[in-house]
């Protein structure tokens, strides 16, 4: 899939129109002579790169944030882009030699509600509608599953610092391994191999784990078990002083009854108060996932955004958007997380509907038992008995959870096993050694091209807590200096690319970088040549006085901004104060 247009327009007017082609595709900034007032650096051409990755469900918040803190917000290019209706094309081509081939048309704007635009070849869509066809055009199958779209793009679509400085780790700070290692496979090759079941089972373990150090926060299963054996001691002491009383048979079968009855009344209430607590850690776990990219307080933010509708006629941006985690991974997760609620609560109710019951058959009896002669003198033994059976019930249901949650943690344990065993099998690591070798053949071959130096990928199998998992990382031959990491991960995504094609793996044929300044003259020029021989869109934004002779030509340039002419032509916003806010 090739980048074939990316159009800036509102209702009345086409701002920019920009055509994309095969090879090298640069964006300038002409910018030379600088003034006290200019800086050179908020013309607009990382902005193209952010328009492209916001078609793809990318974050609006990144159009119009600076690319190195995304708390600073450029309120003037924000309020442009929602008080013009600004709208933004993107058009994707299966063969960009072909001007006939089938294309992809996205269009979306910033705005929310009935005025949002949020189109798939002309088809209005919801968020999750959008990224669920987005994602099923250009990777079949993937969506719903690890490696999600978002992470098998990450690569493409490099114009923030992370992407920037990084080879391999380009997802957020939050990733876990698992999704890693999730994603290099199947990037190589090696199938999913159930990687989102490996992900659930996981997820399931970590819960279960909460719940099992919740019950054991005051006393482990040992302690309690010995505890337990005190308790049966105690009350068959007891039970040995209410015998030596002298009772009729109909107060004695009344007092068994009361025994038996609030025992059950024990048994039942610690039952559900465990299945109240299971409940309780299955819906923060979900939360946990529905909350997992956001540290804002909710319920500020909430009363902020109350005051400013009260206070404005015209707010552009809802509550909801603002959190934006309702990401549809995220929502299979959540769902995969709490598949047990429903039958949790209907067990709650049922037992609150039993212990109601027992709760009026024991007033009852109670009643008719405070009214034998003999209950005054077994009051304080029987009181003593209540009190150690409803020990023993909460001991022994407490014991019960316990050993149900350690065998369904070895349960689960086994499932991941198993996924395990099929992965860090030695056919499967014959296999994924075969693909690293197929990929490393480009990747030395490209990296040779700009550097007469091998770079490789490989990975390693890593343990921790018992579970293991296959981490990647990059080496060279003659571990060249931080200067040349710019060159390293172009000749990764470019090696990808081939890699890719030669497997029939569904990728995408264009790349998004930014500040190529940073590397020399030659590379930057065997870049263009390596692209335009391998039919490879390479999109990056680059200051004119940067950029190399053989390369200022018109062939090459796709798009020239300045100064004076910047991306949006907003005019003079730079002289406005405060272009910047922090959130």
């Amino acid at each position: 899939m090739f980048l074939k247009s990316l159009q800036i327009a509102n209702k009345d007017k086409i701002i920019r129109d920009i055509t994309f082609h095969a090879g090298l595709n640069l964006i300038v900034d002409e910018t030379i002579k600088l003034t006290n007032d200019e800086s050179g650096n908020n013309v607009g051409k990382t902005t193209v790169l952010s328009l492209i990755d916001f078609c793809l469900d990318g974050k609006s918040k990144y159009v119009y944030s600076d690319a190195e803190n995304d708390k600073k917000i450029n309120e003037i290019v924000r309020t442009f882009l929602m008080d013009n209706e600004i709208i933004i094309t993107l058009v994707l081509t299966r063969n960009i030699s072909d001007p006939h081939s089938s294309t992809i048309k996205i269009e979306r704007n910033f705005l929310v509600r009935k005025k949002k635009i949020q189109t798939i070849n002309s088809k209005q869509l919801t968020d999750e509608e959008f990224s669920k066809t987005l994602s099923d055009l250009i990777f079949p199958g993937v969506y719903g599953n690890y490696p999600t779209f978002k992470q098998l793009i990450a690569h493409n679509i490099r114009y923030r610092d992370l992407r920037l400085n990084n080879t391999l780790k380009i997802l957020d700070r939050y990733t876990k391994d698992e999704e890693y290692e999730a994603l290099y496979l199947y990037m190589l090759g090696c199938g999913r191999y159930d990687s989102s079941k490996k992900n659930e089972l996981l997820a399931k373990i970590n819960i279960e784990n909460n719940f099992r150090k919740r019950l054991e926060r005051e006393s482990p299963r040992q302690v309690s078990e010995i505890s337990l054996t005190y308790v049966i001691e105690e009350i068959n002491e007891l039970n040995k002083k209410k015998e030596s009383f002298n009772i009729n048979p109909d107060f004695q079968n009344d007092l068994d009854e009361l025994d038996r009855v609030k025992q059950t009344i024990n048994i039942i209430s610690g039952k559900n108060s465990k299945l109240k607590l299971r409940r309780t850690i299955i819906i923060e776990a979900q939360n946990s996932l529905l909350n997992k990219h956001s540290n804002i307080d909710v319920g500020q933010l909430r009363h902020f955004y109350s005051q400013v509708e009260q206070q404005l006629d015209k707010v552009n941006k809802t509550f909801e958007e603002l959190l934006q985690f309702h990401n549809a991974m995220l929502k299979e997760k959540s769902k995969f997380v709490g598949e047990a609620l429903p039958q949790l609560n209907e067990e709650i109710n049922s037992n609150e509907e039993n212990l109601n019951q027992l709760l009026n058959q024991e007033n009852l009896l109670t009643t008719k038992i405070t009214k034998t002669p003999a209950f005054a003198s077994l009051e304080i033994i029987i009181e003593q008995l209540n009190l150690a059976y409803e020990k023993k019930a909460k001991l022994e249901e407490k014991i019960s959870q316990i050993k149900i949650v350690e065998d369904t943690i070895e349960s689960l344990t086994k499932s991941l096993e198993n996924i395990d065993m099929g992965i860090f099998s030695e056919t499967f690591k014959t296999h994924l050694d075969e693909q690293l070798k197929k990929f490393n053949h480009y990747f030395s071959d490209i990296s040779y091209q700009m550097y007469k130096e091998k770079f490789g990928l490989t990975t390693k199998i890593k343990e921790k807590d018992g579970k293991k998992v296959y981490e990647f990382y990059e080496f060279n031959a003659s571990n060249f200096s931080s200067g040349k990491k710019q060159g390293e991960i172009t000749c990764f995504d470019i090696a990808y690319t081939l890699f890719a094609d030669q497997e029939k793996i569904p990728c995408l044929h264009f790349l998004l970088t930014d500040k190529k300044e940073l590397m020399h003259d030659n590379q930057l020029t065997k870049i263009a040549n390596i692209v335009n021989q391998n039919n490879i869109q390479f999109i990056t934004s680059i200051l004119k006085d940067k950029l190399p002779a053989d390369l200022n030509d018109d062939n090459y340039i796709i798009l020239s901004l300045s100064e004076n002419n910047k991306l949006f032509r907003i005019e003079n916003y730079d002289n406005l104060p405060y272009q910047f806010a922090t959130e």
